[in-house]
């Protein structure tokens, strides 16, 4: 098989002018989960990254690990 453009370099130079077009919009208020669900939001904000094992600036060996992991997965 020949090797052939995918994806967004496959489409026609038209289209990817329009969907690159829309890159940094603001997505409006109604279509936001967090502006239609207050509380949503503020358990959101409590747990923070707590569940999630926190964030790389907390754990510089989990972020190492991550690191040497790549693009693998």
């Amino acid at each position: 098989m020949p090797n052939q453009e995918r994806g967004f370099a496959g489409m026609d130079e038209r289209k990817q002018r329009d969907i690159a077009a829309k890159g940094g919009h603001k997505v409006p208020d109604e279509k936001r989960s967090f502006s239609k669900d207050r509380e949503l939001a503020a358990k959101a904000g409590r747990k923070g990254g707590h569940e999630s094992g926190g964030n790389f600036a907390n754990d510089r060996g989990r972020a190492a690990k991550a690191g040497a992991e790549g693009g693998r997965r």
